[in-house]
């Protein structure tokens, strides 16, 4: 994977277990050393596909990058393909959480909605094999709730399972999310392609 992120790391893996030993996934080796690839490009799908070339350069094997994030229609669709650098560079979820808050206060009903959008890139030898996109849809609550996830997933209101994506469980999010969502996309491809 081209991520550092682990919170992303651990919900691929729980969603390839059922692969078993046909599908093992880990970070990047030296990604952290790395020169950084700028997620400058307007959309999700380019800045996964532009992430996995860049990353994987040089790489034996299949590697795996994806953009996503939280677009909020009543915001013009921010945070959108800033969704992680939102509140500024080295800001902690609560940080974003918190100026996503405060741009909402006063919004109500059709304005709350929101909707993750995760576009999973795919790509072996230099080379892009796929490109794969899902979004769920919801409700942007004013406070957080639950313990669970990482990101904007406590204020993410989840209406098809009455619970914010914090308080539903790992299996549950695996199956519901826009990144569980895409992934199982990219893994069905992945395993009827070997």
């Amino acid at each position: 994977m081209a991520s550092s992120n682990p919170g992303k790391l651990r919900e691929y893996r729980a969603m390839a277990e059922p692969a078993g030993a046909r599908v093992q996934l880990d970070f990047l080796p030296h990604f952290d050393s790395l020169p950084e690839f700028e997620e400058i490009w307007p959309t999700f799908a380019e800045n996964a596909a532009g992430k996995v070339l860049h990353y994987g350069r040089g790489t034996a094997g299949i590697v795996v990058a994806d953009d996503s994030g939280l677009v909020v229609p009543a915001l013009g669709g921010a945070p959108g393909i800033h969704s992680a650098r939102y509140a500024g560079p080295g800001t902690s979820d609560a940080d974003r959480i918190r100026k996503l808050l405060g741009e909402m206060r006063g919004k109500m009903g059709e304005d709350r909605k929101a909707r993750f959008v995760c576009v999973v890139a795919v790509a072996e030898a230099g080379k892009t094999r796929g490109i794969f996109s899902a979004s769920a849809e919801g409700i942007l609550l004013d406070e957080p709730r639950g313990t669970g996830g990482f990101g904007y997933d406590p204020i993410f209101f989840f209406p098809a399972l009455g619970k914010t994506y914090a308080e539903i469980s790992r299996e549950e999010k695996n199956l519901h999310s826009h990144r569980g969502k895409a992934f199982h996309k990219a893994l069905d491809f992945l395993l009827s392609a070997t």
